[in-house]
């Protein structure tokens, strides 16, 4: 087994639950031989270390045989993996219902053709019953095979009656396939760009989206068509910034959850990133009262003894509920409190941080960097924004990059380091050329920060502040430079100079009128 598969074998034990090593042991010890045994010796000494060590692990068992550990390693994890299906099967319905087709073409190869079908009846009813379409289909290929060999006064009948399904299901699949298809295509190119930048990107994306779309009813869509299509329409209208849109196609993506809660077991992942996807519409919409409804039935999956949480699941809920408690001091302009969570989760936050994957990672750093800048700790803000700069990832959200660049410049304007001022801004400029991304405002703030400096009198200061302000101002409605303000209120930092107030102080009151008129409505 390669050092990549020894550290296969060690990250997979490590994911095990307790309940679900102890299974693992009843499962490999049924048996009773020595080889059994030499599994779970070594299944226990490999759960023991912090890091694999192949080395210590012969060390400590003389019975395994340097030139069997390879093989030993490679049969472990295929029972790892074996046990690990065995314990889900009646909690994950895929595994159930793909687990009866197995039942069938076990007994369809004995020729024990009526108990087949009765096995394929159920698989059926449960596959129908979760909406799964592809194994619906591989049911449909084992009724067609136990017909081959039956026969009855109804076979055309049952003949007819498999295929118009088989049309069906081949139908929703085919549409299934094409707004998934269409939504990973959008997803890549928003990954390295982020939101649209020009006129030119919105021509690129739409004609894409358009021209990708299939003809459908959507009256006539299936549950699992729909949950597709309302993905796809959310990603397109947020890569667009027509957040409303965005908002409309998210709610109806998590109503239809509401209407179908039976769907929501087997598929939670989705449920879960409707929610995500609903309170994003709903933070960029200053909606806040319907934000923190679903903040709490975020939170509350965790804890509901009906549904199956997995790694991938629990680690997907401390994400959103992290950026989301983010969220919400945002939205109020409380980012003292959020300072205080952020410092309360520090020590266990750089483990999490490892599990994320690059893109959630730095859209965390940017917000937990906007946290420490608008409570006015502008190295802690540094610090957090030198991760994104130096990340090596400058080809991954290349928005965010551009954004991060921007908010250094302006903590260390804060900080007073004059010295290094020039450096940034020559860095940050030839950034922005490189990734042709350096637009109007962009032009403006470098050139504000480059004729900025301490010498200046406390009025010229002042005059400069609202000079920027007035020219930023219209973009906050212009198609394509309005997205700067979704990465930083920076109309209301310049007022929080002019004013000589604190930019929390400034933002909170803006927010405070925004949600108290939301609640009017």
């Amino acid at each position: 087994m390669a050092k990549e598969n020894s550290e296969a074998l060690f990250r997979l034990i490590k994911s095990l639950r307790k309940s679900e090593k102890r299974y693992f042991k009843i499962f490999t010890s049924r048996e009773g031989n020595g080889e059994d045994k030499k599994f779970i010796r070594l299944f226990d000494l490999i759960d023991k270390q912090d890091e694999f060590d192949e080395a210590k692990i012969l060390s400590k068992d003389l019975s395994i045989r340097p030139e069997q550990f390879s093989n030993l390693k490679a049969h472990l994890y295929k029972r790892i993996l074996q046990s690990i299906r065995l314990y889900n099967s009646t909690t994950v319905k895929d595994i159930e219902i793909r687990e009866l087709i197995d039942y069938a073409q076990i007994l369809f190869n004995r020729s024990l053709y009526d108990q087949c079908v009765k096995v394929l009846q159920r698989a059926k009813k449960l596959a129908t019953k979760n909406d799964n379409l592809e194994l619906l289909l591989e049911i449909f290929k084992w009724e067609k095979n136990v017909i081959s060999q039956t026969v009855g006064k109804d076979n055309q009948k049952r003949v007819n009656n498999i295929i118009n399904h088989v049309k069906e299901v081949n139908s929703r699949i085919n549409n299934i396939n094409i707004f998934s298809n269409l939504s990973v295509k959008l997803d890549s190119l928003y990954l390295k760009t982020g939101f649209i930048r020009n006129k030119e990107d919105y021509d690129r994306i739409t004609t894409l989206f358009r021209n990708g779309m299939p003809e459908y009813d959507e009256d006539n869509l299936s549950v699992t068509e729909k949950l597709n299509l309302y993905n796809l329409y959310v990603g397109y209208c947020f890569f667009i910034q027509d957040f409303e849109n965005g908002y409309y196609y998210a709610k109806k993506w998590v109503n239809l959850f509401n209407q179908f809660p039976e769907l929501i077991p087997s598929k939670l992942d989705e449920y879960i990133r409707s929610l995500n996807r609903l309170m994003i519409a709903q933070y960029k919409l200053m909606k806040y009262h319907e934000f923190v409804e679903n903040h709490k039935k975020l939170k509350a999956i965790r804890t509901n003894p009906k549904w199956e949480l997995n790694d991938n699941i629990r680690l997907k809920l401390l994400k959103y509920t992290y950026v989301h408690e983010f969220n919400k001091y945002f939205m109020l302009g409380d980012f003292s409190k959020g300072v205080l969570l952020m410092n309360k989760i520090k020590p266990g936050l750089e483990e999490f941080i490892k599990k994320l994957d690059n893109h959630s990672r730095i859209i965390l750093y940017y917000k937990i960097a906007c946290l420490y800048f608008g409570n006015e700790e502008y190295r802690e803000a540094i610090k957090w924004l030198n991760k994104i700069i130096h990340s090596g990832e400058a080809d991954l959200r290349e928005d965010v990059h551009c954004f991060a660049r921007i908010l250094n410049l302006i903590s260390h304007y804060e900080l007073g380091n004059t010295d290094i001022m020039d450096y940034c801004l020559k860095s940050t400029y030839l950034f922005f050329l490189k990734k042709d991304d350096l637009h109007i405002y962009q032009k403006y703030i470098l050139e504000f920060l480059k004729n900025l400096n301490r010498n200046l009198t406390e009025k010229d200061l002042i005059d400069r502040f609202e000079s920027l302000r007035k020219r930023l101002l219209p973009l906050v409605d212009s198609a394509y430079e309005k997205r700067m303000f979704i990465y930083f209120d920076i109309i209301s930092w310049l007022e929080s100079k002019i004013q000589k107030r604190p930019v929390q102080e400034v933002i909170r009151e803006k927010a405070d009128l925004i949600i108290n008129a939301d609640l009017a409505v």
